[in-house]
């Protein structure tokens, strides 16, 4: 990605996953909010975008963190948010480990407590181990934690997939995590 389409994607990362009214979007179910309101906050806040901009963003961005409606008029943020939001997201059956990309220092927490989802809506998880590495690193020296999303299914606990493949559920025991 250039250094433009990175600062579109944490523009729209900021506004479609955390501060939508800051820009006078209001989020529809799933998320959806339209391209053209999009356009007009970040004109009206002295960050101009064009469509194509935006589109391209959607397409180059590596984690595939937004998604345009089948109309290319409406775009989200697959998961992330931290706004108040129905992702519409259905739940899903977990293959029998997933995994979570975090560093040292917040290990003693976690084996303590679990995965929570903090100022989240969902606990993210990965389904393989490259990709919870990859976001590890943006912390720091990376631990990759294996969950036994399957026996935690069992359980009775709910998973969701969102549109980019990332894994969601609301907390993941401490029991469920091997090391």
């Amino acid at each position: 990605m250039t250094p433009r389409q990175i600062r579109v994607s944490k523009f729209l990362a900021k506004y479609l996953r955390h501060e939508p009214e800051a820009l006078g979007l209001t989020l529809m179910p799933g998320g959806w909010v339209s391209l053209a309101s999009v356009i007009e906050g970040a004109r009206q806040n002295g960050f101009p975008l064009t469509m194509e901009e935006i589109k391209e963003c959607v397409d180059a961005n590596d984690k595939k963190r937004f998604s345009l409606d089948g109309t290319a008029t409406l775009i989200r943020a697959n998961q992330g948010h931290s706004t108040p939001v129905d992702l519409q997201l259905t739940e899903k059956q977990p293959p029998r480990f997933l995994f979570h990309g975090t560093v040292g220092r917040f290990t003693p927490t976690i084996k303590e407590k679990g995965l929570d989802k903090m100022r989240r809506h969902h606990v993210h998880l990965s389904p393989d181990q490259a990709t919870a590495h990859k976001v590890a690193l943006r912390r720091g020296r990376p631990v990759i934690l294996r969950v036994r999303a399957a026996d935690m299914h069992d359980a009775g606990y709910k998973f969701y997939q969102s549109a980019n493949g990332v894994w969601l559920t609301d907390h993941v025991p401490a029991l469920y995590i091997e090391w």
